[in-house]
């Protein structure tokens, strides 16, 4: 018998939140099944497995992420935008450590919700872009230019990868002001 309140999107907020404290990696469905408080086959009624949950979860933190992406960019236009999304986007990824990782999975083109979220996500990148006139396959170049080098230093930070004395945030900084200066220049390099 499920446990009274118990709901398919109780139990995805629940493994977010025990993602964040315990680290994706180690988000099991026992470890869910523990917390909520119930035995592990009564999750089976919610998720069809850990795959499901993680796509599920991915799903959750990829809206998440849109959200505070869209409402970043919003009244902002060029290196401001994209510093703001930019860091919306790290933001993000140091209150969430154990959902941020579910953001990364690709969209199940099954899953409508999954679709859009990841569609909202990706819009907020491609307005900052048409501010530097990048539209089509050079949209998509920066966009996914934009992900790799924001991604790979939100990965590093977390794993504790900067051990130079410099500031991180200096550095960010830097990184976020060469992706301003590789998008305005990009229509000359071409």
């Amino acid at each position: 018998m499920p446990r009274a309140g118990l709901t398919p999107t109780a139990v995805v907020r629940e493994a977010a939140v025990l993602a964040d404290e315990v680290g994706y990696d180690r988000l099991t469905l026992a470890a869910l099944a523990s917390r909520l408080g119930v035995a592990l086959p009564s999750l089976y009624k919610h998720v069809k497995g850990v795959d499901d949950l993680h796509q599920k979860l991915s799903v959750l933190a990829t809206a998440e992420v849109a959200t505070e992406l869209t409402a970043a960019a919003a009244g902002r236009a060029g290196g401001d935008a994209l510093r703001a999304v930019a860091t919306a986007f790290r933001e993000y990824a140091r209150r969430h450590p154990g959902r941020y990782p579910a953001t990364q999975r690709a969209p199940d083109p099954a899953d409508p919700e999954h679709v859009a979220a990841a569609e909202r996500a990706v819009g907020a990148v491609y307005a900052i872009l048409r501010g530097y006139d990048l539209t089509g396959d050079a949209a998509v170049d920066a966009t996914r230019m934009f992900r790799a080098a924001v991604h790979g230093f939100i990965t590093l930070e977390a794993a504790g990868g900067f051990g130079l004395p410099r500031d991180i945030d200096r550095s960010f900084d830097q990184l976020v002001a060469a992706l301003d200066t590789a998008y305005r220049d990009w229509r000359s390099a071409r």
